[in-house]
Order: structure tokens, then C-alpha cells, then sequence
């Protein structure tokens, strides 16, 4: 009989479900969703460890995933609240949420659009706007809409209830452990930024035209596996990092958590079904599970296999392609399972330098949104002549993506006389140290031009690398990125620009090093 390990990690897991049982708005596109159904659930993912370290002392960190499109301060600060009334012995600092970014998933944002950057940042207009937030379904979002749906206000408490729930659960069910890592390959994200001749890149673009180039940037096809065992060496939950958005039903009406539930499904069958698995978005913001080279090959190969594309054939052969890497790491990961690992956990508040916007970037911005502006308050008209047009199904979608794309230049303009006081942003981020890995947050759509740097400069034989944790949501892109102009890119879909990155590249690798204690650092 093999001796049992001598360890100190102490290891806990939990799941809560986080679909709502009532219609909501879903979060991800330009126009308003009213989900239709649930195609699968979403869920929260909790994974609690601590130490007792020879000093005596604890250390403690919890990881947080949530099959949403992005994690708010309100959201985060919510379940914290939660946590620390349900439960003393957890620091809610030690606590940290991700998103896997799927665009089918219910809005739980509680700022209007425009002011979702970070809450503190429009405290007074937030302040005065609350009462509208709470009352009514638009909330600031969509303010013209009036359907019958749970409102934002109420998913917003339901989903903070269940996420704290699996947080205490996951501390409560802490057990001796230890864990293992390992890396794998998988071609699950794309980059999603074509260049033409004229210099330009647009996300989604055409490449079976003459005036495309190249694709703009890096692809990264890695997926990291971090591994947890309990004192009998049975495999009990599994942290799984991809840099790929869970966005292949990205324009469904129909609540999903996107590929990742085809992935647990699919882990479950071959692992066990009672198997915790944490998936993890890493920095992906020109990444994409669409295919847009070679695209009728893709296709046919997948009807060759028998994927049927009515039935989510890409997320079938995502999910496929996640299990086969993992299942090439687990048995060999399993022969180093670290026991004692080294915990450490660092969160700080940084402050990043804003991307400076001109006025003729407002200018253009304006003019873009111009002609949305005349089309929204044409379509305002047309519904207050004919109210049987709500009646119609889904007919707010035009009106909502009018609305939408009327706001971005709005936006542009707010940001612009924002940095002439707020020069700086501030952001939460955290890195931890689990034994040999590393794991380090933003909140950003971060491009992989940035990701590669973090990791290469890393001391950790593997760093984690986690965007969509934290208030921001909006994109941060390559300088390449920038110079080409695109969605992702200009103004409006970023508040942060290169001279950001590099700071957040700095602090990420020099935090993670000294953790280390890397003479680079």
C-alpha cells in the first residue's frame, strides 16, 4: 500500500448553477437579447487553497470562474460582501473572479453603457442614476426597452448569491491535496484581425479578396493544465487555461456557457463525472474560435466526422480537441504531484496610464455615430406611431443596435474629457504562486502581444495567464494593433492603449518574479 503523502496544501471545490429560471438580457453584442431558452447552463466554478506554512502563518486564495461575458467591481465586491458575512475565515481580498467571456450568457452589469470601465471613475452620475438602475430593465444599457424579463438588478443579486455560495462551499470542503501542471496544444483560438493592402485590419475580415495581406498577429494554440489530487492521489478537479473567447454561439438567443460546456461534458466522460473543472480565459483579445482561414476545408472535414453544424459542430470539435490535450497531460503530470507547494498571493490596485485620445478622435467618432443617431430616433418614431410593433418578435433589435452604435461616439467624447482630470486608471490585479506555476490577472481583452512577453519573462515553469477578471472589459491592443485602426482598436473599444501594456507587462512579471525570488525582478 503506497504511504500517504506528508503535505501542507489544503485543497476545496465547488459548482453553483447561475442560469436564471426567468427570461434575461444577454450580454456580448450591439444589440439587445432577450433569451429564448436555455441551450445549456452557465455556472460558477470555485477552487480554494490554503497553506499552513512552517511560520504558522495561512495563506489562502480562491479562484473564481463564471461563465459570463465579463465580471464587474459591483459584482466582484458583491459576492466579497457576501463571503465575508457568510464566513470570517475567508480575506475577500484573497478572492478573485474571471469570466470565459461567452456572449450567450445573462447581463449582470449594473452600470449604463459608457460607464462600465471602472464604477469609481462616474461615482456622482452613478450615484444619481441607481434609482433607474434598480426599476427599470433597461438600466441605462438599453433604457428604451421595456420587456418582461427578470431585471438586471434582480440576476445581479441571484448570480452574487450562487457565486458567493460556491465560494464558502469550495473553503468549507478544503481537504489535504496537492497538485500537479502540465502544457498541451490545441488550435482552438485564431487571431481574428486581417490586413489589407491599404494597411488596415478589421476584425472578422474577408481573406478571399484580393486586398488581403496577412493576418495581423500571434495565434497562441497552448493549453495549460494545473491538476489537483486528494490525499488517495484521485484526480479531483482541473484548472484549464485557453486563450480563446467562448464565442462560437456568440449571436444566440438562447442562454449557454458556448463551447465550455461541451469541454466539462466531454472531461467528465473520461475523468469522471463528479471531476471540477475551472476553465480560464487567457489573454485572447484578437483571438477567436471562428474559422476565417480555410474555412469550407473546416467545414467539411467536420461533416465528414459526422458534426452536424446545426448542432454546434465547432463547439463539439473544441471541446474534442480541450479533452485530448488534457487527456495528453494528466498521465504524465500525475507522476510529479507537489504536496507542499509554495503558496503566495499578491493583489494591488495599479494605476495605468490612459490611452490619450485627440479631439479629432472624438470628431470621427461623432461622425460615425451620426448616421445611428438619426436612424434610432427615426425608429423611435416609427414605434411610438405603431406601439403593435412591440409586439413583433424581437423588435428591438435594429432599434437597440442603433442605439448602441449612437452611444460609442457619445462615449469617445466622455472618455476624451475624462482624461483632462482622470489621466490615470486604476485596476485590480493579482498574481499567486502555487509551487512551481504562477497565475496573474487583468481585466482586459488583452492582445497576445502582451501574453507572450508575461510568459516568456516569467519565472514560473508555467504562468496562467487570466484576462476578463476585474472592472474593465474593454480591449487593450498591440501597437501594431493601434497603427492599423479596427474594432479592438480604436477609440471607442479601448481605455487603455500600449503604453499601458507595457506597465501591466512590468507589474505582472516583476510581481511573479519576486515570488520567485528572480534576480530579474
Amino acid at each position: 500500500m503506497m504511504q500517504a503523502p506528508q503535505n501542507n496544501l489544503n485543497i476545496g471545490w465547488a459548482q453553483a448553477d447561475i442560469t436564471p429560471d426567468r427570461p434575461v438580457l444577454l450580454a456580448g453584442q450591439f444589440y439587445a437579447r432577450v433569451s429564448e431558452g436555455i441551450m445549456d447552463p452557465v455556472t460558477a466554478t470555485a477552487l480554494a487553497v490554503d497553506d499552513a506554512a512552517e511560520d504558522g502563518a495561512q495563506r489562502q486564495v480562491i479562484m473564481v470562474t463564471c461563465d459570463l461575458a465579463t465580471i464587474s467591481d459591483d459584482l466582484r465586491d458583491a459576492v466579497r460582501e457576501r463571503v465575508q458575512a457568510a464566513c470570517a475565515a475567508i480575506d475577500p481580498q484573497n478572492l478573485f473572479i474571471g469570466a470565459t467571456h461567452t456572449h450567450s450568457a445573462p447581463d449582470a452589469r449594473m452600470n449604463p453603457y459608457g460607464m462600465e470601465a471602472c464604477r469609481s471613475e462616474y461615482k456622482d452620475e452613478l450615484q444619481a442614476a441607481r434609482p433607474l438602475l434598480e426599476n427599470q430593465i433597461g438600466h441605462g444599457m438599453w433604457p428604451f426597452l421595456d420587456v418582461d424579463v427578470m431585471t438586471p438588478a434582480d440576476y445581479f443579486a441571484f448570480a452574487a448569491d450562487r457565486i458567493a455560495g460556491a465560494v464558502v462551499e469550495a473553503w468549507n470542503q478544503r481537504r489535504p491535496g496537492g497538485i500537479a501542471y502540465g502544457l498541451s496544444h490545441a488550435v482552438i483560438g485564431r487571431n481574428r484581425r486581417l490586413t489589407y493592402a491599404d494597411g488596415s485590419s478589421k476584425m472578422y475580415g474577408k481573406a478571399a479578396v484580393p486586398e488581403f495581406r496577412y493576418v495581423e498577429g500571434y495565434e497562441d494554440h497552448s493549453v495549460q493544465a494545473m491538476m489537483t489530487y486528494d490525499h488517495d492521489r484521485t484526480l479531483t478537479g482541473i484548472v484549464v487555461n485557453v486563450p480563446c473567447p467562448s464565442q462560437v454561439s456568440e449571436h444566440s438567443y438562447q442562454i449557454s456557457a458556448d463551447y465550455w460546456h461541451e469541454t466539462r461534458v466531454e472531461l467528465r466522460k473520461r475523468f469522471g463525472e463528479h471531476l471540477f473543472i475551472l476553465g480560464q480565459c487567457a489573454p485572447a483579445g484578437d483571438q477567436s474560435p471562428h474559422v476565417l482561414i480555410g474555412k469550407r476545408a473546416e467545414e467539411r472535414m467536420w461533416r465528414l466526422k459526422g458534426r452536424n453544424l446545426e448542432q454546434n459542430a465547432p463547439r463539439a470539435e473544441i471541446a474534442r480537441k480541450i479533452a485530448d490535450a488534457i487527456s495528453e497531460i494528466v498521465p504524465y503530470a500525475g507522476k510529479e504531484i507537489d504536496w507542499s507547494p509554495v503558496l503566495a498571493h499578491t493583489v494591488e490596485i495599479l494605476e495605468l496610464p490612459r490611452r490619450l485620445i485627440s479631439q479629432q478622435d472624438v470628431d470621427e467618432a461623432l461622425a460615425e455615430s451620426a448616421p445611428f443617431q438619426e436612424k434610432f430616433e427615426t425608429l423611435l418614431e416609427e414605434i411610438a406611431g405603431n406601439p403593435a410593433i412591440r409586439e413583433q418578435p424581437r423588435w428591438y433589435t435594429d432599434i437597440s443596435r442603433a442605439y448602441r452604435l449612437m452611444e460609442r461616439g457619445k462615449r469617445v467624447r466622455k472618455r476624451y474629457e475624462l482624461q483632462q482630470a482622470q489621466p490615470l486608471m486604476q485596476i485590480e490585479v493579482h498574481a499567486v504562486r502555487i509551487g512551481d506555476v504562477a497565475f496573474a490577472t487583468n481585466p482586459f481583452e488583452l492582445y497576445l502581444d502582451y501574453a507572450v512577453r508575461m510568459r516568456e519573462l516569467s519565472a514560473a515553469a508555467q504562468t496562467f495567464l487570466i484576462q476578463k477578471a476585474g472592472c474593465s472589459g474593454t480591449y487593450l491592443p498591440s501597437e501594431r494593433s493601434v497603427a492599423h485602426k479596427g474594432y479592438g482598436s480604436v477609440p471607442a473599444s479601448t481605455d487603455i492603449g500600449p503604453q499601458g501594456g507595457e506597465k501591466l507587462v512590468e507589474w505582472t512579471v516583476d510581481t511573479v518574479n519576486r515570488m520567485f525570488g528572480d534576480g530579474k525582478s
